[in-house]
């Protein structure tokens, strides 16, 4: 296909966005180097907003017969919205803030937009394009991909993070966003020097403009001063066969290990969840009976390697007469040594549900206990929020939340006793009143005296 024809098709996507808004989206534009095309597919209709498993549908079906180094320009926030406003191939601005995206389009055979990316699809790109590709991703700079020698043949993925979001707060979005442009500009020019053909996307992991809309969900009716509150980011997904299979959530993931008399801890919850995620999944699994998630680590506490791994099962259980899940294990391995903690006699949940917790540590008031006398003391493990899922998941949300708090919570057991105090004052108040008894007979003042005769 001409440029004549991918302009014609840019053209369309913009009378898209033009029918709905997708402020509350995030944008993908897949691309490839000049010369070799990618295969046709059909755009999503007006207001369709793609999930995760659609993406890997377009995803690998652009990535079966384009050049295998993919390059991923990974902004903190975008929408929509920024190619409408500041942008000209999308618009019809001759001052655009992406001049050298614009030329990547026109210059590519068969580009691919996708206008609404929903935003837990958006956290679900990196992983598709590791499953796809075979390879683990590689973060790199302008200045360091001039120095690597890639090879046509053999699968790359390198990531590339854009340095402004379109809210910086000291520049303009426009500025902003040309500066993205400019990296973007960079990469593509290094490439063409090295005659190295590619496969690039464009897309973010939050939206710039986040439109907060009052609704009510089905699902949100139970127990939802018991589920983990709403946060910023979507939760980790692992994903498999094209489908989540996993979810994870918690707002801190704390390892801290005992080195002499002093405690050195490092939260893993930024590398984990968020716009700074470096964590990669290799090694993970998910079927009907078992589940393995595996967060997996560089250099981390003088570590140059270190995994996370959370082994979950399904079981059924008579008693009950239903499938529950369990957390088994939790393994802490860095570099060759490895350190194991049991969580099923605490952590577990119906199969259908996900499991949440306020606090989980193998310290205090643990749920984590130490597999076998084997393993060294330390190590602690805390985990703050965590909500986990490992099987029965149906789309990007975590299913309804079984919380490890119990019902009768301490505030619960104070009214109860407070109320119970009250109640026996009040019936010893009762009790006397209805004690109190009345004399048979009065003194009338104006009637002759009583008189009592008394027995000399």
């Amino acid at each position: 296909m001409d440029s004549t024809t991918g302009r014609a098709r840019r053209f369309d996507f913009q009378h898209h966005g033009e029918r709905s808004s997708y402020s509350d989206q995030v944008p993908l534009v897949l691309w490839s180097s000049e010369g070799y095309s990618i295969p046709l597919q059909s755009l999503p209709p007006a207001g369709h907003i793609v999930s995760a498993t659609q993406l890997d549908s377009y995803l690998s079906s652009a990535l079966s017969a384009a050049p295998q180094n993919t390059l991923l320009f990974l902004q903190d926030q975008l929408s929509m919205d920024d190619f409408t406003v500041f942008g000209g191939v999308f618009g019809n601005k001759q001052d655009s803030a992406f001049p050298h995206l614009e030329s990547a389009l026109q210059a590519s055979p068969s580009p691919l937009v996708l206008p609404a990316l929903s935003w837990g699809g958006c956290s679900a790109v990196l992983p598709l394009l590791q499953q796809h590709l075979g390879t683990p991703p590689l973060y790199l700079d302008p200045a360091s991909l001039a120095q690597l020698s890639l090879n046509a043949s053999v699968a790359t993925l390198l990531v590339i993070r854009l340095p402004y979001s379109a809210s910086s707060g000291l520049m303009s979005p426009r500025d902003a966003l040309t500066g993205n442009d400019a990296v973007i500009g960079q990469v593509l020019d290094i490439m063409k020097a090295q005659d190295v053909p590619y496969t690039a996307i464009y897309t973010a992991l939050k939206p710039s403009q986040v439109v907060q809309e009052a609704s009510v969900d089905v699902r949100s009716v139970g127990r939802t001063l018991l589920q983990a509150p709403s946060s910023p980011y979507a939760p980790l997904q692992f994903v498999s066969e094209g489908k989540p299979c996993i979810l994870l959530w918690a707002e801190k993931l704390s390892v801290s290990q005992q080195r002499g008399e002093q405690w050195t801890a490092q939260d893993l919850g930024p590398l984990t969840f968020g716009t700074t995620a470096s964590v990669t999944l290799t090694n993970s699994s998910c079927n009907a009976t078992h589940s393995r998630l595996v967060l997996n680590y560089q250099k981390i506490m003088d570590f140059q390697t270190l995994s996370l791994t959370f082994s979950m099962s399904r079981r059924f259980y008579k008693v009950s007469a239903r499938d529950w899940f369990t957390l088994d294990h939790v393994e802490l391995e860095f570099d060759t040594q490895k350190v194991t903690f049991n969580g099923s006699r605490e952590i577990y949940a119906p199969a259908e549900y996900s499991y949440h917790c306020k606090s989980v540590t193998n310290y205090r008031y643990p749920l984590l206990v130490p597999f076998s006398s084997k393993d060294p003391a330390q190590w602690r493990l805390s985990f703050d929020d965590l909500q986990i899922q490992g099987f029965s998941v149906a789309g990007e949300d975590f299913a309804y939340a079984n919380d490890c708090a119990g019902f009768f919570t301490p505030g619960i057991w104070m009214g109860l006793l407070t109320s119970l105090l009250m109640l026996l004052i009040l019936t010893y108040g009762l009790h006397m009143i209805t004690q109190l008894r009345t004399m048979d007979r009065f003194d009338d003042p104006k009637g002759p005296a009583i008189s009592v005769p008394q027995n000399e």
